[in-house]
């Protein structure tokens, strides 16, 4: 039994009485090839043959299985009734469907949100096939909404494995900042950083490649790249971008150093400056974060302090949601630009857990930018670690 599964399942039932959709149907087959993002969250498992994994606004939940598979469905705790089949699903498929007589039928394609568009194209025509000559096949819908809120509004399991990954990280941090001395390369600390991960046995949080980031430097390269050969110099910023995935959830957090040149005992002007403006930003950000607030209002916030002090606006949203992946859930606290369609839009809910990371490029020094990972609640929002307000010096 999967603890994770039981409690989503149960929370999906409640999503579709709450969205007023009678039928969830998850439709998949080789997930090992071709997975659906949520199948983590409803099966924990892989399936084989064509599967429908059926949840129903009166709490009936349904796995369709080929034969091979029924025992591990059933042993999933999750799903009540398990129907299996030897040569084609079509017959109790449209059996099933018949006795339920959904009037929606939400199945996971999304334009907006990719961990909702876990139905591919090919099976999208496979199951209007089983459905041809009925009804249902014109009461599909988009899963969309529903995915969202599932993946979004995390169950307490949930929390306390995130808290449980942020916790890892900051310990990795720590040591890492011990670690790192002028003269060293962004990959030999990056090397150190992935000999901890391995040492607690954990992944990272992303592909290791770049997994962490570790940028030294004015002419270091920030972004979804690995550590290179530039070295750690007198009056650089070493900045970090870093999080490790632990029983199955992830973390997301940015830290800051500074190299003091010769002659210096503290940060220059400039420096401390970008930095408190950063620390600022985020600040203001958590502070505005309530249910109810969406998630462009947000990444104004944070925006507004960095662009109203001076610096250029960073190319990129403030925050998104962090989970089973990094990126991770519907909603994101980002300006409307096309590239994000309808994500900035979303409200912010309790349960769900953003990073907040505005950042700034500071000629001479480097990147600032600082990552916090941040829990809704129902009256605010709250850190899950202590936010990095001071710049570590060396």
């Amino acid at each position: 039994m999967n603890p994770i599964v039981i409690e989503k399942t149960e929370q999906a039932v409640r999503l579709l009485q709450e969205q007023n959709i009678d039928l969830w149907l998850t439709f998949v087959r080789e997930t090992p090839a071709h997975s659906d993002p949520v199948l983590p969250l409803i099966y924990g498992l892989d399936l084989t043959w064509q599967s429908a994994l059926i949840l129903t606004r009166q709490g009936e939940r349904i796995a369709i299985v080929g034969l091979f598979e029924a025992a591990a469905a059933r042993r999933t705790e999750a799903y009540e009734t398990v129907l299996h089949y030897d040569q084609s699903i079509r017959t109790v498929l449209r059996e099933t469907l018949a006795r339920l007589d959904p009037a929606q039928i939400a199945v996971n394609y999304s334009l907006n949100d990719v961990h909702a568009d876990g139905l591919s194209h090919g099976m999208y025509l496979a199951l209007l096939n089983h459905l041809q000559g009925t009804p249902y096949a014109e009461r599909l819908v988009s899963a969309e909404r529903l995915v969202g809120a599932l993946r979004g509004r995390k169950t307490a399991t949930e929390i306390a494995r995130i808290r449980a990954a942020v916790a890892s990280t900051e310990e990795i941090y720590r040591r890492t900042f011990e670690f790192a001395q002028m003269g060293m390369t962004e990959s030999e600390i990056g090397r150190f950083m992935h000999q901890q991960v391995a040492e607690m046995g954990l992944l990272p949080g992303w592909q290791a490649e770049s997994c962490p980031a570790v940028n030294a430097g004015p002419e270091s390269e920030v972004g979804h790249a690995g550590p290179t050969e530039l070295v750690v110099q007198p009056g650089h910023l070493l900045h970090f971008d870093f999080g490790v995935k632990q029983d199955g959830y992830c973390s997301d957090i940015q830290r800051m150093m500074y190299f003091l040149a010769p002659g210096e005992t503290q940060p220059p002007p400039a420096v401390q400056r970008g930095f408190e403006t950063v620390v600022r930003a985020v600040q203001a950000a958590v502070a505005a974060m309530k249910p109810g607030a969406l998630g462009w209002q947000i990444d104004a916030i944070a925006r507004g302090v960095v662009t109203g002090a001076g610096y250029p606006e960073y190319p990129y949203g403030t925050g998104h949601h962090v989970g089973r992946t990094v990126h991770d859930g519907a909603g994101m606290l980002g300006p409307l630009w096309e590239k994000y369609g309808e994500t900035p839009n979303y409200p912010l809910e309790p349960g769900h857990i953003y990073t907040v990371e505005p950042g700034l490029a500071l000629p001479g020094h480097g990147y600032i930018g600082l990552e916090e990972d941040v829990l809704v609640t129902e009256h605010g929002a709250e850190f899950l670690t202590p936010p990095q307000v001071e710049l570590i010096v060396k």
